[in-house]
């Protein structure tokens, strides 16, 4: 087995960090309950909100007519805001209907938004009513999804850190890998840890009866990076975190499955002998992607918080070479493992003057630019290459069997460019 790649000498733990507020660009927080619905199987997601937020969802989601998903919007109407009506007597009458409807829901979650006339109801002593009214069968809690309050990735750390103070207690000593993944990725990554040794539990588990417990012996292994509200409820219900990079790409996941290893005392020749087909096969096909984004110049706009890892991947396992790497939110405690390793050179931004920051990318000239939604067609209207920062959100990129998708994501725009200007080039 190949030894792990050193840290460079002088990484960018202590690089300082460019700290602008003003214009933002910001994707709203309600967008976390496309994939959060997903993974909670008898869990129901209503937003108590506008036409504008059932909008958003359903368009997020791509949901068909035919469809009955586990989502809803309870629309606030005009006469809300006149205050002629009782809005939380028609919450609780939606929320009645709702589960008679739908028997199959045993967790439901009240979602706030940002029309004033949301603001000004008090979801958590609605969520504390209607728990009481429909207990045991249906636990009811909130958190808010607010574009106001929330990028959109914070919309999954407000809900998981809503979920810790009703986890049971418990004294066993068990990792728990805290963050929604696919199904796919999930049982490959616990699946390994299992192999092991390791006991695991999930946050968010798939059902409300496989909930994990916590206690001062709990590990905590963070899935996704933007968790930091989840984290510290965590620890302040007596947990550990234990510190790893995150499991993008060979060297990501093995380090996070090493972390986790060393914490439950994992003789390293089973370490070897669990990961190390798996680990062979993601270098050889992350290798093959790598032959076309070597060289290429990478610029993140702050929209997710995926983006130093996904840095730290492009730059060490691919060769790219981040000029800038935004984050909404530099929480140094859990980044410090991926700050170490990424290559000394590239500003490190921390929130956002989206005009301050369009002219610094416009000077670089970045070979791709990964960019929220609002951004990228303007971009690409200059000639610039873009990648959505939402796609990496929906798209299995975690682990040792999506590594090489994961450099794909970056190879596909260039490759598409290439393309384009050949045939220009043929005219």
């Amino acid at each position: 087995m190949n030894a792990p790649a050193a840290a460079p000498a002088r990484g960018c733990a202590d690089a300082p960090v460019l700290k602008q507020r003003g214009q933002h660009e910001v994707f709203c927080g309600l967008t976390g309950i496309v994939w959060l619905h997903r993974k909670m199987q008898d869990a129901f997601f209503l937003v108590v909100g506008s036409r504008t937020c059932a909008h958003l969802l359903q368009s997020a989601a791509g949901v068909m007519i035919f469809a009955e998903p586990r989502f809803g919007t309870a629309v606030m109407e005009e006469k809300d805001l006149a205050g002629l009506a009782d809005a939380n007597e028609e919450l609780d009458r939606e929320v009645a209907r709702l589960l008679a409807r739908r028997p199959d829901i045993r967790q439901l979650f009240l979602v706030g938004s940002c029309p004033s006339e949301v603001i000004k109801l008090d979801l958590s002593r609605a969520a504390e009513r209607l728990s009481r009214q429909h207990a045991p069968h249906v636990r009811v809690l909130n958190y808010s999804g607010s574009g106001i309050e929330t990028t959109f990735t914070q919309g999954e750390d407000a809900c998981l850190a809503a979920m810790v103070p009703i986890l049971p207690e418990t004294d066993a000593k068990e990792l728990m890998v805290v963050g929604a993944l696919p199904d796919v990725v999930e049982d490959q990554l616990v699946g390994m840890l299992r192999e092991m040794g390791v006991p695991v539990t999930l946050l968010p588990a798939r059902r409300r009866d496989e909930t994990p417990g916590v206690g001062p012996d709990t590990r905590v292994l963070l899935a996704q990076p933007f968790l930091g509200d989840t984290a510290g409820a965590l620890e302040r219900r007596g947990a550990t975190r234990l510190p790893a990079p995150f499991p993008f790409g060979e060297e990501g996941t093995t380090a996070w499955l090493r972390a986790a290893a060393a914490e439950f005392g994992v003789p390293e020749e089973i370490f070897d002998r669990v990961t190390a087909a798996p680990r062979a096969r993601a270098r050889k096909a992350v290798a093959r992607v790598a032959e076309s984004l070597s060289g290429k110049s990478l610029f993140l706009f702050p929209d997710s918080q995926l983006e130093i890892p996904l840095a730290r991947f492009l730059a060490r396992e691919c060769g790219m070479v981040p000029v800038e790497i935004g984050t909404p939110f530099l929480h140094r405690g859990i980044m410090e493992p991926e700050l170490r390793l990424i290559p000394e050179g590239p500003t490190i931004s921390e929130g956002q003057d989206v005009d301050l920051q369009l002219d610094r990318c416009r000077e670089a000239r970045p070979d791709i630019t990964v960019c929220g939604l609002g951004l990228a067609n303007p971009l690409e209207a200059e000639g610039m290459t873009t990648k959505w920062a939402i796609e990496l959100v929906f798209t299995p990129v975690h682990g040792y069997e999506q590594a090489a998708d994961l450099a794909g994501l970056f190879a596909r725009p260039l490759a598409r460019k290439a393309k384009l200007a050949g045939l220009e080039a043929a005219r």
